[in-house]
């Protein structure tokens, strides 16, 4: 069955169907460019240089070298050392749920369609029911096909809805567990990053 013709078998709900089914491949597409962009901006050698030079407290060093970066790990521990005198801790924490948040953009439109599409499915098929026995109210059980064929055209919606929700649902998983990975790598860099930083204030006050 082609398209066109389950967008007319399926009956009006199969529009909202269908606007469903726009977005989400929308926002799929929009996120798979956005891990990308997040892939390739990654500098993990640059990460552990940047811990080096923080242990002899060199941060113009550090300000050099992360000048033209891009990488969302480096650019949290960059506002913590901007803010060392202060509150590294929660600068950081800060910047990181502020990445967090352009990461998860998305996510509640993908989790509401997962949601949406089946139950648009069941309520269009509920309408194809009706009619059909409002038709074999009217004229009986003389051509019982009418009957059967208005119930199958009907089940084209509750298809159609758990298809895009079953479809949503991998991509949806998928960037679920990048954002937690994500959250994971930034905490992992600010908490070594305030240790070197403990330990070189503690060495700095015993010097004293």
């Amino acid at each position: 069955m082609r398209v066109y013709e389950m967008m007319q078998n399926g009956g009006p709900v199969m529009w909202p169907l269908l606007a469903c089914s726009l977005v989400v491949m929308t926002v799929i597409g929009e996120r798979i460019l956005f891990w990308f962009q997040i892939k390739r901006r990654r500098n993990r050698q640059l990460l552990d240089e940047i811990l080096h030079l923080a242990e002899s407290g060199d941060w113009q060093q550090i300000k050099e070298r992360t000048r033209n970066c891009d990488d969302h790990v480096i650019r949290v521990l960059n506002v913590g050392i901007l803010h060392r005198e202060y509150d590294m801790s929660k600068a950081m924490e800060a910047e990181a749920q502020n990445m967090v948040k352009k990461m998860s953009q998305g996510m509640t439109v993908l989790d509401t369609m997962i949601t949406v599409a089946p139950l648009l499915g069941i309520f269009g098929t509920v309408i194809g029911i009706i009619s059909s026995f409002k038709m074999l109210g009217a004229g009986g059980i003389a051509d019982p096909k009418l009957v059967t064929g208005g119930i199958a055209q009907a089940l084209i919606t509750t298809a159609t809805g758990l298809g895009i929700s079953i479809i949503t649902v991998f991509p949806y998983n998928y960037f679920k567990s990048r954002i937690e990975d994500a959250v994971h790598v930034m905490e992992k860099y600010a908490t070594s990053l305030e240790v070197v930083y403990q330990k070189l204030r503690s060495g700095s006050e015993n010097e004293a």
